[in-house]
């Protein structure tokens, strides 16, 4: 009896958690043109499609060290980010960002890539360790906690360890490009559920796939 209190105290603070609506888009990659287009650089592409979409332009912040964008949705303010800095090092620009506007680390969702989801497919996540990613072990480091949402947009693994610091940092695919851009215009959708708080609904448009084509019909003796 004496773990209710203490018990109804954590799932209620669960609960605010799962409730609470994102009000930072974070996209993660290594800054300059020789990394643009490579694997590393995903999360970088999904905050550059939605930028796009709401018609926004992210421009350079020293203070953020990155490039922001804030806009105003149904009376709450909203920011997205792209670090400037390496990966390694992403943690300084969200941290800044976070404390300045007082944005709880729950209101936080930060895309990134994932060499244990296959192109094409996307995971939304809360909380959990930073599972080897840099970008995530800083991020963890300078916020103090793990407590935030993470977007995981596949990239494949190269199949063996040792490559795969060359594979994130290589471009991908023709093939491997069209499925990840597919999957960011797919993910995209989820984000008026993210605003309002639904993240229930936002990981099922999250986790929901394409369907597969159709094969054609095979000609008949073959």
């Amino acid at each position: 009896m004496r773990n209710g209190p203490r018990k109804r105290a954590v799932l209620l603070r669960r609960a605010t958690i799962i409730a609470s609506m994102i009000r930072l888009f974070v996209g993660l990659g290594n800054p300059g043109p020789e990394y643009e287009a490579t694997r590393h650089n995903a999360g970088a592409w999904w905050v550059d499609a939605l930028a796009r979409e709401l018609k926004l332009a992210l421009v350079p912040e020293r203070a953020y060290h990155g490039l922001v964008a804030r806009s105003t949705l149904h009376g709450q303010n909203l920011w997205l980010l792209e670090p400037r800095t390496f990966m390694n090092l992403s943690g300084r620009s969200v941290a800044a960002l976070a404390r300045f506007f007082k944005i709880q680390p729950e209101e936080i969702l930060v895309v990134h890539d994932e060499l244990d989801v296959v192109p094409g497919q996307a995971k939304l996540k809360f909380g959990g360790s930073h599972a080897g990613h840099n970008g995530l072990r800083d991020i963890h480091a300078q916020l103090g906690t793990g407590d935030y949402w993470r977007l995981r947009l596949g990239i494949g693994h190269p199949g063996v360890k040792s490559e795969v610091v060359d594979w994130v940092l290589r471009k991908p695919s023709p093939e491997q490009r069209t499925a990840i851009e597919e999957c960011v215009a797919r993910t995209l959708k989820a984000v008026p559920a993210m605003l309002a708080g639904e993240m229930e609904k936002a990981t099922l448009l999250a986790h929901t796939s394409k369907p597969p084509r159709p094969k054609p019909p095979r000609p008949e003796g073959v």
